[in-house]
């Protein structure tokens, strides 16, 4: 055995990653050989976990908390093992599934099993990122309805707009013009005005 690697991943910034870092320290994993991504599990297009993979070698062996750390895409999930196991020729070990330990049961009916638990392990994760976007999609409906606002506040409105708004609504001045004596682009005053015809 080379190295012995940790990766650790978290779906956002505000996530705390302290668990993880704190099970590969118990393992006496160097700090140097600890590699971080702070973004969903979507896809494999990370940083850091593109880096990890350059850098690990034949008989390298590679620690994640547990699959979904890895990767939330089914197909990707089993693409990557098996260019980690079998084209890297690395070991990797799931903290969380100590059936998923590429060290040991290496003979046909021990792969045969790990296979079987990665594969059902990586459809679990990938029906939870659904159900997670799901969950949020219908709070973010929700939340509409009760008239909760998303995204960054307007800008308050020029202290001279009731008087534009009203030369533009009499004809007296273009929507260019309005929008220019705003200081706005001229979408931002239509869509500006319309909510101010509102109130």
């Amino acid at each position: 055995m080379n190295n012995i690697y940790g990766y650790v991943r978290v779906s956002t910034k505000d996530q705390n990653e302290a668990r993880q870092l704190q099970a590969f320290r118990e393992l006496n994993i160097s700090e140097k050989n600890i590699y971080m991504d702070k973004q969903s599990g979507k896809d494999f297009n990370r940083p850091m976990y593109q880096r990890l993979v350059k850098k690990l070698v034949p008989n390298d062996l590679l620690y994640i908390e547990s699959i979904d750390r890895l990767g939330r895409n089914y197909v990707e999930i089993l693409e990557q093992w098996r260019i980690l196991t079998k084209v890297k020729k690395v070991d990797i070990v799931v903290l969380d599934m100590s059936l998923l330990d590429t060290r040991i049961g290496k003979d046909l009916i021990g792969t045969f099993l790990s296979d079987l638990i990665l594969q059902v392990l990586s459809f679990v994760a990938e029906n939870e990122r659904k159900t997670i976007r799901q969950r949020q999609r219908e709070g973010i409906a929700a939340a509409k309805l009760r008239g909760v606002k998303f995204g960054r506040p307007p800008k308050p409105l020029p202290d001279n707009f009731p008087h534009i708004y009203h030369l533009w609504q009499t004809g007296s001045v273009t929507g260019k013009a309005a929008s220019q004596m705003c200081e706005m682009p001229v979408s931002t005053f239509r869509y500006r005005a319309k909510i101010y015809e509102e109130l």
